[in-house]
């Protein structure tokens, strides 16, 4: 039993949110409050030490979380585990690997500008990994704040079945605090951080509007307490203890999101927010972990957090600290102690934790054992980011996390011969850290390729090689991850013979090719081989062949997607037909049969949001016209315009710059994968001619 009541007493929560709303400020004052810190500093610190949490150089120079950050506090007699998370959607997969771990998460909003292009896409995947949350709408101090305006778009925007648990005292220079509306008391924040809070009587002005959204509070609880809507339909004056119990259901239900909100840089409300965590999001046993069996053909299974059953943990963001390669973990099953022996699912391999440690940021203190519902640091062991570990009694492994596809690529080679090993090795360093860079040799002309999710995203790897591995790098142009994919269903019938000396090679395959009815789907293949005129063995030569050409189309070189490929019949020699045989036969179909199916070139559409004064809302439109954006809508608040919109990838290339120069340097913008699409017969002929004249001048070599 003592297990428990200690789990109840622990929560695993993220902070995300659109960037620039506040989260790493807000995350400052959480370990000031909670006495991890003795003193607060800023993001873009002027005392030159920059905040706790983004422990980069590069992340301080900039303002910006890169990689999400993990530290323990303690709240009154709660134990919490933070995950601060990066709001810049080149990072996306730090916030991807963070919600998959974590039992809730704070939802940061910018109290002026409301729901953002990047909070929607946070929102997204918190609704992936079924996270519980909260609202904290943050800057009530700004100009133009208007809390009331964002829960309307929490509302609208993210149909979220938002409440509110506090209304503000006073707006911009004159707000002061919140008043809380189940206790029906207000709160406000004196002395020099805001650690003083004095709790009196509603301020006699704002009573009529406190009793409004109490009213609407108990109403919205009274949808998950049969006794507490009983109750409120008889005009009873609930407790406390009932409103917080049904608001607690609601938010681990994801049915309701209770809205906090406060200053974060004036240090207000944090402190209300805390006991909001404490509250309202779930400990590790009121969530649903789900592995897979590997025993079971990968059937899915409920793993309770329970410390006394085998161990499972999940490996899920590698970093390479002052203390050497550190492995965030976190337990969802069993006990982990300093010096046990763990498997590794990827692998079979086992290994030994030579050192157990809580983080705090960059900082760390050891530990002798880990429980179930922890997330701890392991030092020397060596995996990917992503690996299921055990003690090796069970065969489990943790479910995926997702990984979005790279949408840019870079050339990139050392400056200088001597930098080489260097290169390799941060190259292969990080590729172990992000899921999302890919790393891959172009054969045909020898150059190393590095993908990713934007020119931010690879931006940061090559400074970074430069800084901790003092390898400079030359890069070449930025490319577009451009895609191909067919129009037309075409039958394919191909025979491969070969005979040379001794046994020669053959094989036949005939079926169809056609378009599948989303390129989300990159491939399927199909089977309709009946009375062995193909025998079994050789059905996945084919298939692999099929796979293996469409890594390369021939339109303008890049990969084929969304094709179904149907075999549905063939021939074979006693003899002279093998494996090789097939999937040599099954590549040369594709590209015999490729041009008959008419190919067309797809390219990435960014989804776009640009933010501007009001009065350069006429150059932001025809810079995005001019880059063949597609305007989805925009929306004027405050004298700041928002404009939506989808554009291609290949004409955001020095977008940034044009905006600047456009709005004074007053405009800023978010980008973010939509969707591919064909691109226009045109651009698609100029295409064509490079990847023509690239194979000409490669042939020439």
């Amino acid at each position: 039993m003592a297990h428990k009541w200690v789990l109840e007493k622990v929560r695993n929560i993220g902070i995300s949110a659109h960037i620039d709303s506040g989260k790493t400020t807000l995350t400052e004052r959480i370990l000031f409050y909670t006495g991890r810190i003795h003193a607060i500093h800023e993001v873009k610190g002027k005392d030159g030490v920059g905040a706790t949490m983004d422990s980069m150089d590069l992340e301080r120079e900039r303002g910006i979380t890169i990689q999400s950050a993990a530290t323990n506090v303690q709240w009154k007699d709660t134990e919490i585990n933070i995950i601060d998370t990066p709001g810049h959607v080149d990072f996306t997969i730090e916030v991807e690997r963070a919600l998959r771990v974590l039992d809730g998460a704070i939802l940061v909003l910018c109290g002026v500008a409301g729901v953002q292009s990047q909070s929607i896409t946070v929102d997204r995947q918190m609704r992936r990994y079924k996270v519980p949350r909260l609202a904290f709408i943050n800057k009530l101090d700004r100009a133009g704040a208007n809390p009331f305006r964002v829960v309307d778009a929490l509302r609208e925007k993210l149909r979220h079945n938002a409440v509110f648990m506090q209304i503000p005292i006073g707006l911009e220079d004159k707000h002061d605090g919140v008043i809380d509306l189940v206790k029906m008391k207000a709160f406000t924040f004196s002395g020099p951080n805001g650690e003083t809070i004095t709790e009196g009587p509603i301020p006699a002005e704002m009573a009529e509007q406190a009793k409004k959204y109490r009213h609407e509070l108990v109403g919205k609880a009274a949808d998950f307490d049969d006794a507490l809507a009983e109750k409120f339909l008889m005009e009873e004056e609930p407790t406390e203890a009932e409103v917080m119990a049904a608001i607690r259901k609601g938010t681990l239900n994801l049915d309701l999101t209770p809205v906090f909100m406060g200053s974060a840089y004036k240090n207000r409300g944090v402190q209300l927010l805390l006991d909001g965590v404490t509250n309202y999001l779930p400990n590790p046993t009121e969530v649903t972990n789900e592995g897979l069996d590997l025993d079971k053909n990968e059937e899915k299974i409920v793993l309770p957090s329970d410390p006394d059953k085998p161990l499972v943990a999940l490996a899920f963001k590698l970093e390479e600290g002052k203390y050497g390669q550190l492995t965030y973990m976190r337990v969802y099953q069993g006990t982990m102690k300093k010096g046990d022996f763990i498997t590794n699912m990827a692998n079979g391999r086992k290994v030994k934790i030579p050192r157990l440690g809580r983080m705090h940021a960059s900082d760390m203190e050891d530990i002798e054992v880990a429980h179930a519902g922890d997330i701890v640091a392991v030092f020397g062991v060596d995996c990917s980011s992503g690996d299921t570990f055990t003690d090796g009694t069970v065969n489990i492994a943790m479910t995926s996390m997702f990984v979005p596809d790279a949408v840019i690529s870079l050339a990139v080679s050392p400056k200088s011969k001597e930098g080489a090993a260097n290169f390799s090795k941060a190259l292969q360093k990080f590729r172990k850290e992000d899921p999302t860079l890919r790393v891959h040799r172009d054969e045909e002309s020898a150059e190393t390729i590095i993908s990713g999710m934007g020119e931010l995203h690879l931006e940061i790897y090559i400074e970074r090689m430069k800084r901790e591995f003092n390898c400079e790098v030359v890069s070449g142009q930025p490319q577009v991850a451009y895609r191909e994919t067919i129009g037309a269903a075409t039958p394919f019938d191909y025979t491969h013979k070969k005979q040379t000396g001794g046994s020669g090679q053959y094989a036949k395959v005939v079926g169809t090719f056609e378009p599948l009815e989303s390129i989300d789907k990159t491939y399927e293949f199909v089977n309709k081989i009946v009375g062995g005129k193909i025998p079994k063995e050789f059905i996945p030569a084919v298939d692999k062949g099929f796979q293996e050409q469409m890594t390369k189309g021939l339109l303008i070189g890049f990969p084929v997607v969304g094709v179904k490929a149907t075999l549905t019949d063939g021939a074979y020699h006693e003899v002279d037909s093998s494996e090789m045989a097939f999937r040599i036969c099954a590549m040369t179909a594709f590209r015999e049969f490729y041009f008959k199916a008419k190919p067309t070139a797809l390219e990435p559409i960014m989804k776009v949001e640009v933010s501007a004064p009001e009065e350069y809302q006429g150059n932001v439109l025809g810079q995005v016209n001019q880059r063949r954006g597609i305007i989805m809508g925009t929306t004027t608040t405050d004298a700041f315009t928002t404009v939506e919109a989808e554009v291609p990838l290949s004409e955001m290339f020095g977008y940034s710059t044009e905006l600047r120069s456009g709005t004074q340097g007053k405009g800023e913008f978010t980008m973010e994968f939509s969707r591919y699409a064909a691109v226009p017969r045109n651009i698609q002929e100029d295409l064509v001619k490079k990847y023509e004249k690239k194979r000409a001048d490669e042939a020439k070599k």
